[in-house]
């Protein structure tokens, strides 16, 4: 790291620090809340906490939201306070929430201890990727708003339509390969590895994980990618000029010696349809597992 990096990091550390300082709080309040007193202008950060307050009908509790909030399209007239891993205290403060619902990840660190002592309640909701994790997700943003006897009835719609679509593919014998990509910038694989929510709907689709053995997101060496031997690449579709195409993708040696490449196998879905973990789920993977196993499925 270049000595002007390391200033701007230390700077910008400081400034956090001082507005920790500066802001009143309560920690046990702040870091113990599951219901807001007053949810009447809550600030969400996570695209699918806002689907989740939408579906539950509660979308006049909104103030604000994030830049991963793109769903539904009237969430886009709210106020942007920035994205989730990206956050200032002052951005997200500035919109004078009542209480601030984020998922489980928002960051960076210090910008989240900074919020959670804030007197504005902060309720962070867990994002573990299966169905249960979707469920729970319902449950809790419920509790939060004090809706949660919609929240039961939406639970039980989300339990009924993600069985539904497991069901789709659970007679599969010979489960497809699934590579995700999230990048190949610098002619460089990065790809998802266990505990990522792209390893979550890659089973839940009925499909196996083309990479093992480390969490998270990491490059994959031309070797790698080659014994991966990934049926299918899975990708997000970034549009526009942003996206790879599989002529470009399927110009990398190692992948298109797979066989993905041999037979141009490429899935691309909305980043936030696929990987958000929300209402939408069961719909993205039955498109999903369409995709891998064709429309015979599930008959």
């Amino acid at each position: 790291m270049s000595d002007f990096a390391s200033l701007r990091r230390s700077l910008a550390m400081a400034a956090l620090g001082v507005l920790a300082s500066v802001l009143p709080f309560s920690v046990a309040a702040a870091e113990e809340a599951r219901t807001f007193d007053d949810p009447s202008r809550i600030a969400s950060i996570g695209g699918s906490l806002t689907e989740i307050v939408y579906a539950l009908g509660e979308q006049k509790k909104l103030v604000a939201r994030d830049s991963t909030s793109m769903f539904p399209r009237e969430a886009m007239e709210l106020p942007d306070v920035g994205y989730m891993r990206q956050l200032s205290p002052e951005g997200v403060l500035s919109v004078n929430p009542s209480g601030i619902l984020a998922l489980e990840g928002s960051g960076p660190r210090q910008a989240i201890d900074v919020l959670k002592k804030a007197s504005v309640p902060f309720v962070e909701i867990p994002d573990h990727f299966t169905s249960q994790g979707i469920i729970d997700k319902v449950r809790l943003v419920g509790e939060a708003l004090g809706a949660g006897e919609k929240a039961k009835g939406l639970e039980q719609k989300v339990r009924q339509d993600l069985d539904a679509a497991q069901k789709l593919t659970a007679d599969v014998q010979s489960r497809k390969r699934v590579l995700f990509i999230l990048s190949t910038k610098g002619g460089k694989i990065l790809a998802s590895g266990s505990n990522t929510a792209a390893d979550g709907i890659i089973k839940l689709a009925g499909g196996v994980n083309a990479v093992e053995g480390y969490e998270g997101y990491k490059h994959l060496s031309d070797e790698a990618a080659l014994t991966a031997g990934p049926d299918f690449i899975l990708m997000m579709d970034r549009g526009g000029d942003h996206g790879v195409g599989p002529d470009e993708l399927f110009a990398n040696p190692a992948l298109a010696q797979t066989p993905a490449g041999r037979e141009r196998h490429l899935i691309k879905m909305d980043g936030g349809y696929l990987l958000g973990f929300g209402p939408r789920t069961a719909d993205a993977i039955r498109e999903l597992a369409v995709a891998l196993y064709g429309n015979s499925i599930g008959n």
